[in-house]
Order: structure tokens, then sequence, then C-alpha cells
């Protein structure tokens, strides 16, 4: 638990540092290398995806191959470790765990659209335009809790940080049995964002 505190920890460290430069006033003595610089770079070019692509993208999130698959994924191996035990290593246990996986999934990524509308930004990731090594790992790490503004501007991921953790705690409130709480969902959620920024390493250096 200790671990996962630590985890998170950095993920908003990070996440604050880049806000916290992003809004640095135009004035401040940077040079051109500078992560601040890189960072406004990486803003000029930003261009909003339009309302159409917006929906094309929550559509998919939750009904799309990709995300459908790792739906079914994951819920053949918890199965496999009849994770949770009371749903049994069987055909319906596997089908519950894919429900449930499914139901998670429309939770977060509905409560992260409805936020990214709101609040006008955008929780997709982008490859870093730096193509450093250090910039790009430092975009795959800090983009589970970062999002981007109208102009393009890194701010706290306030959509996806919801979305991830809300629907950890109501899964875990509502259909898995009785001995779970919001305790594992924050757990859980925790784990999620740090399997995100994995994941974004992967989209980052291997699949294009």
């Amino acid at each position: 638990m200790r671990t996962l505190t630590v985890c998170g920890l950095l993920f908003f460290a990070a996440a604050f540092s880049i806000s916290a430069q992003n809004s640095a006033p135009s004035g401040s003595s940077t040079n051109s290398t500078s992560p601040a610089s890189a960072s406004q770079k990486q803003s000029d070019i930003y261009v909003r995806p339009d309302a159409k692509t917006r929906e094309k993208r929550y559509t998919s999130s939750i009904f799309g191959p990709f995300s459908l698959g790792k739906d079914v994924a994951l819920a053949g191996y918890n199965t496999w470790r009849n994770s949770p035990e009371e749903w049994g290593p069987t055909w319906k246990g596997f089908g519950r765990r894919v429900a449930s996986n499914f139901g998670q999934s429309a939770i977060k990524n509905t409560v992260q659209f409805g936020l990214d509308e709101v609040l006008k930004e955008d929780s997709q990731f982008y490859r870093s335009k730096d193509k450093s090594v250090s910039a790009r790992i430092g975009n795959a790490l800090i983009s589970p809790v970062t999002a981007r503004t109208v102009d393009g501007k890194r701010t706290i991921g306030i959509p996806r940080i919801v979305g991830t953790y809300s629907s950890a705690i109501i899964a875990r409130e509502t259909w898995y049995p009785d001995r779970y709480s919001w305790k594992d969902g924050m757990k859980s959620g925790t784990i999620s964002l740090a399997f995100t920024a994995g994941f974004n390493l992967i989209k980052e250096f291997i699949w294009k």
C-alpha cells in the first residue's frame, strides 16, 4: 500500500510541475531546451479534436474491438486466478468478470468524456513531439494524470482521474462481493493509472 501511495504522489507531483510550467509568465527566463519551452512548442501545434472525433473516441473506448478485447482478456486472466474467488473459476464466473470489466469501462469513459466536455479538456494520450528518450518517458508517465486545455497546455487531468477512481469504487461498492469496499476501489484505481502509464510507454516506443 505504501508503494501505491508513493506512486500516486509521484504522478501528482509530476502533473503539478507541468501545470506550473505552463502557467509561468511569458517573461520568465527559460532557454530553448527547457521543459517549459518544449511543452510550449507542443501546445503551439495542438489542435483540439472536433465534436464528431471526440464522440467517436468515446464510443470506441467502450464498444471498440480493442476495449472489448481487453475486457475479455482481463476476465480470462482473473478467472484463471479465480479473483474474486466468490465468482468461481467457471464459465459463469468468466461471464460475470466480463460484465464487470465492461461496466467499469463504461462508467470510467462516460465520466471522463463528460468531464472533458464540461471542462473543455482533452484526456487523449498524444506521443511526445520531443523525441529524446527522457521527454518521451516523461510524457508517458504524466499523461494518465494530465489533460490538455483548448490551447494545448497541460493541466491536472481531472476527467481521467475522477473517471478511473469512481468506476473502481462504484464496482467494489455495488456488484463486487461484500468483503470489498471503497478502499479496494482506491487501490484498484491507482493500479489502473500505473498500468496506463506503462501502456503509454509501449505506445511511445513500440506501438506506432
